[in-house]
């Protein structure tokens, strides 16, 4: 287990770098066209860079300053993103060509999101957030999923699977619980929103094809 401190500014980084990400593709959607230089490696890395530690250090503004950096405030909202989220958005950020999630993936995390949440909430007797501390079926579970990913050929996916388990083995973050470390409602929405815009574009595909090939 990591000291608190550590556990503490680790997070700070964390939430920082990802809200950075966040920011700078929001803001090539906003105001730059698509290009070649979209995936320049070095550029990204210095938005982010500048980015990062504007949220990661406190800030002056005209009349007082923060008493938190503005990743605090981020992360007070949203709590920490689970070991794989974070390093799903990092590598598809720094990657030097864009990468997909297979969509068998995204529906397993949608499938396990739908039926995790609520549970965890109370809807039934059942609590499957408990199978977090220490539960060796969940484990086995999960280094089950990373094999099959490795097995097919998602290498990406089974490393940051494998890289989730080491950090919640060493008390990466603060929580205890394996799901935290696999799993965050940013993840599950991610996923089912990436499912229903396949679904819907396939839709139209096929509608379009349609059209184009009827009779007359």
């Amino acid at each position: 287990m990591l000291p608190n401190p550590v556990v503490q500014v680790t997070s700070l980084i964390e939430i920082a770098i990802s809200s950075a990400i966040l920011l700078a593709w929001l803001a090539q959607a906003l105001f730059f066209k698509e290009d070649g230089s979209g995936r320049i490696v070095a550029l990204r890395v210095l938005v982010c860079f500048v980015l990062a530690n504007l949220l990661f250090w406190p800030l002056f503004t005209l009349f007082t300053p923060l008493e938190l950096p503005l990743a605090a405030y981020v992360r007070g909202f949203t709590g920490e993103l689970s070991i794989t989220s974070m390093l799903l958005l990092w590598t598809a950020y720094f990657s030097p060509k864009e990468i997909h999630v297979p969509v068998v993936m995204k529906a397993w995390i949608a499938v396990v999101a739908i039926a995790f949440y609520p549970l965890a909430l109370g809807v039934s007797m059942l609590d499957p957030y408990a199978w977090g501390y220490g539960s060796i079926t969940l484990l086995a579970a999960v280094i089950a999923t990373a094999l099959i990913a490795w097995i097919a050929g998602s290498n990406r996916i089974a490393i940051i699977l494998a890289v989730a388990i080491l950090a919640w083995a060493a008390g990466w973050h603060e929580s205890a619980n394996l799901w935290d470390y696999i799993l965050d409602p940013f993840l599950g929405l991610w996923a089912i929103a990436l499912l229903i815009r396949s679904s819907w574009r396939a839709r139209a595909a096929r509608a379009q094809a349609g059209y184009l090939f009827r009779k007359g």
